[in-house]
């Protein structure tokens, strides 16, 4: 039998039209259709690698679905083990390239049975690879050689206070003890938590709904290099520096003194001047205390660990407080998607950070706000762009694929709806 020209019938089921099959039987997708007629325009990228990612999805048979579920939990399980043992032998992961490592690794477990392993290179690799690139890009600020301020924030957090004081020397003065309090062990959690709840919720979210994980990692990704031009273009040190030195000995706005690595300075609390303690026997200056928590635990190597950490990354990376952008980030981004108590956690945890940044010396509350208006441009800029193309776009596909379907779908695929995520499965 032969092949029949474009426009003829052939031998079909009933319901079947007459341009949407070959002579074999086998259903044509609108851009496999398009070589039949000159009048449609050829195949974009955009489409053939969201066509990609879906094919990459997985719907198990009913019979296997059993036993792939079983396969899936025992998986989980050995991440959940291996982990467990990795964390005793080696500590937390703080470096990010082996902390998306293992993620992948359970996301991998996880996917058994839901989605091809293909979907997690397909998704994890670039945006990885884009925060390597910001890692080795962050300490361009060396190369540009821009002045670095330390008067700009204690000036504005002085006025702020309607005095002489800034809330990082008020806070220890009320609140700071010779040796940690139990309540230390908190703040320092906070403050660490942000190297790992950032990329825990990514990976939440991509088990949960993919589209919300790639508009997540775009916003992550703009936060992070648009903090990275702020640290290049105002180089700020943060408190803890500012209260080793003193104004002669930053008046060229050095990046990185002598006095910034010694803890003792010239005149009792540098620029930030001494404290008058509730706590008598506390240091009447202010301290670098982010640390001091895990002490309280006597896990001094945690501590020991951190401080190996602070002392290799950026040391006058203030301006924009990150800690704060992207914690505040998460909480507008997930804002739209939980129920009040999601909200309360969100909310509260990027409060905490701020607070626990301000108390342990890491960033002025002038440092914070400018993160957390970073934070709030880019979910800005982000939901007026979903808003006007992405969602449109994705409506107009779904029209040209099945276009009962998206009458239907119509007005579902908005993000910032009041809902809880579903699983992708």
């Amino acid at each position: 039998m032969g092949f029949p020209r474009p426009g003829e019938s052939s031998e079909r089921g009933d319901g079947q039209k007459p341009d949407d099959t070959t002579s074999a039987g086998v259903t044509l997708s609108k851009s496999d259709r398009s070589s039949t007629g000159p009048d449609v325009d050829p195949p974009e990228m955009g489409p053939v690698l969201d066509d990609l990612a879906a094919a990459a999805e997985m719907e198990a048979h009913p019979e296997n679905r059993r036993d792939l579920t079983m396969v899936r939990r025992i998986a989980v399980t050995a991440w959940f083990l291996v982990m467990a043992v990795h964390i005793y032998l080696e500590g937390l992961a703080w470096d990010r390239t082996r902390l998306i490592i293992l993620l992948c690794l359970g996301l991998a477990a996880a996917s058994i049975g839901r989605r091809r392993f293909i979907t997690i290179i397909l998704d994890w690799a670039p945006f990885a690879l884009i925060l390597i690139l910001y890692d080795w890009t962050r300490n361009i600020a060396q190369i540009v050689g821009m002045p670095t301020h330390w008067h700009l924030a204690i000036d504005f957090d002085k006025w702020l206070m309607g005095g002489d004081v800034t809330p990082t020397a008020w806070l220890q003065e009320q609140l700071k003890q010779a040796s940690p309090p139990w309540w230390e062990v908190i703040v320092s959690v906070v403050y660490m938590s942000y190297f790992i709840v950032p990329y825990a919720v990514a990976a939440w979210l991509w088990l949960k709904d993919r589209h919300a994980w790639r508009r997540y990692a775009a916003c992550f990704v703009a936060t992070t290099f648009l903090a990275l031009i702020g640290y290049t273009l105002v180089p700020g040190a943060p408190p803890w520096a500012a209260a080793r030195c003193t104004a002669v000995e930053v008046q060229d706005y050095p990046r990185d003194p002598i006095c910034m690595y010694s803890q003792d300075a010239d005149e009792p609390g540098g620029l930030l001047g001494p404290l008058d303690n509730a706590y008598p026997d506390a240091a009447p200056y202010v301290e670098r205390i982010s640390a001091r928590g895990w002490n309280y635990l006597n896990i001094s190597m945690a501590s020991q660990l951190v401080t190996l950490g602070q002392g290799k990354s950026n040391l006058v990376a203030a301006i924009p407080s990150l800690h704060a952008g992207l914690t505040m980030l998460l909480a507008l981004f997930m804002w739209p998607r939980v129920k009040a108590l999601g909200k309360t956690l969100f909310m509260g945890y990027a409060l905490a950070m701020a607070f626990a940044l301000v108390y342990t010396a890491e960033h002025y509350i002038f440092d914070i706000l400018l993160g957390w208006g970073l934070a709030a441009a880019v979910i800005a800029v982000y939901r007026i762009i979903d808003r006007k193309y992405l969602i449109p776009r994705q409506e107009r596909r779904a029209a040209e694929a099945d276009p009962e379907a998206a009458d239907v779908d119509s007005g579902s695929e908005d993000p910032d709806a009041e809902k809880v995520s579903t699983p992708a499965s």
